[in-house]
């Protein structure tokens, strides 16, 4: 099973797997990060497989830095530096929108014909990003939140949890649901249609590459929204 895949109006979202790739030791397998210590080729073919199998041909991603800069696409990227940035919009139908995560959670808009994806780790979710998105919709869109780590496995510090003070039930101790704070800004936006694929990386370890988890060596694997 290469991708959980979720339909939402207009549109389509895929959050792949580790598995039925060709990486192998700790990449095993199907790693999508070209930026890890896993053989380049073998990332390539693990892109094209997982790209091939959802019938795309045109992505557009970049550098992710914890931010919340939003990048606006005309046409899949072309070469050349990647720009920093931990969002992409676009209304170009089939134009795959990727973000790569370990633990992070991936989330999709789409709704009146433009899509959006996010790479969601903490600082985003503190910094606005979400809201950031929803900015460039008319109306509140339909989401999708992919797998990420879950309260079950992230233990944080006073400085998180104090980022999120303001959100109900998000945390239980130390242990705080990035899910959690992702759906009541998504709900307190008006987004009433949220599809929640709630498995954490960490504790499936036969699905998802986890950063924690795996001490850092690990895989990535990805969010991917496209108009219909």
């Amino acid at each position: 099973m290469r991708s959980i895949d979720v339909d939402l109006p207009g549109g389509r979202v895929a959050f792949s797997t580790r598995q039925d790739g060709v990486s192998e030791g700790a990449y095993e397998s199907l790693n999508l990060g070209i930026l890890t210590d896993d053989v380049r080729e073998r990332v390539a073919e693990n892109r094209a497989l997982l790209l091939g199998e959802l019938g795309l041909s045109e992505i557009a991603y970049g550098h992710q830095v914890h931010g919340v800069a939003i990048r606006e696409w005309d046409g899949p990227r072309e070469g050349g530096p990647l720009d920093d940035v931990d969002g992409h919009v676009t209304s170009v139908p089939r134009l795959g929108l990727l973000v790569l995560v370990a633990d992070c959670l991936p989330v999709a808009l789409i709704g009146g014909g433009r899509a959006a994806m996010l790479h969601c780790g903490w600082r985003g979710l503190a910094g606005g990003i979400v809201e950031r998105a929803l900015e460039s919709f008319d109306s509140p869109p339909a989401a999708a939140i992919g797998p990420g780590i879950g309260r079950c496995c992230y233990e944080v510090g006073e400085e998180v949890l104090a980022a999120f003070s303001a959100y109900d039930g998000v945390a239980d101790g130390r242990m705080l649901s990035l899910r959690a704070v992702a759906r009541q800004k998504l709900e307190g936006a008006g987004v009433t249609q949220v599809e929640d694929v709630d498995l954490c990386t960490s504790c499936r370890s036969d699905l998802f590459f986890s950063h924690r988890r795996d001490n850092g060596v690990t895989g990535r694997q990805a969010g991917i929204a496209w108009l219909s």
